[in-house]
């Protein structure tokens, strides 16, 4: 797949204010609507982003994590092994998860460069409270990459539970990498690896500044 990680620069266009998430209106209008908003923001503050690591943490932390689903896409992440997990292990999975996702898309922001977003109209699943968002992005000299973003109806809001990428899912991917790991060293195991790659992450940003 070309750039997994692209993806995620490609999810601040779901960085959208509370209220444009309204259920009310249409996942696409929300994207749509705030793209351009969010872009903007983003190359203005692109310096200033890049030299201050915990400043673009907190943007993705503000902006971008409470339009995902953490706790779905964990459970669905996890599969088979969610249901093993104890409520203690299924919250620091959740958590851990959440802070690998926020260090891919803090990364990723700062490699968008205002490529042409194109919207097509909402796929539904037959379920009114489940749609899928298609789009793609051009990329200079190549071809338009798709990005798939299924969403559904959360208290209210619509919130992202996959995103898919060139046809490859994100639940998917980590689902496979993940339970290579549990078979490994088991799920308390994969915990504290994710904690330890976060930890280790956060400390040489730190060091780098």
């Amino acid at each position: 797949m070309r750039g997994f990680t692209f993806v995620m620069g490609a999810c601040l266009a779901l960085a959208l204010d509370a209220v444009a998430l309204a259920a009310t209106d249409t996942p696409e209008q929300v994207v749509r609507s705030t793209a351009d908003a969010v872009i903007a923001k983003v190359t203005a503050d692109r310096d200033a982003l890049r030299a201050d690591p915990k400043r673009l943490n907190a943007l993705v932390d503000e902006m971008i994590v409470p339009r995902f689903d953490f706790p779905r896409m964990a459970q669905w992440v996890l599969g088979k092994y969610w249901r093993d997990a104890d409520a203690a292990a299924r919250k620091r999975f959740i958590e851990e998860f959440k802070n690998l996702l926020v260090r891919t898309y803090a990364t990723a922001l700062l490699e968008y460069s205002n490529q042409n977003i194109t919207y097509f109209p909402v796929q539904t699943t037959g379920d009114s409270r489940s749609v899928t968002v298609k789009t793609e992005i051009e990329q200079p000299g190549s071809v338009a990459v798709p990005i798939l973003y299924r969403m559904h109806v959360k208290d209210g809001y619509w919130k992202v539970y996959d995103i898919a990428v060139d046809g490859v899912s994100l639940i998917t991917t980590y689902r496979a990498s993940f339970a290579s790991e549990i078979r490994k060293s088991g799920i308390d195991g994969l915990i504290d690896n994710l904690a330890a790659r976060n930890s280790s992450t956060a400390a040489a940003t730190t060091q780098t500044q």
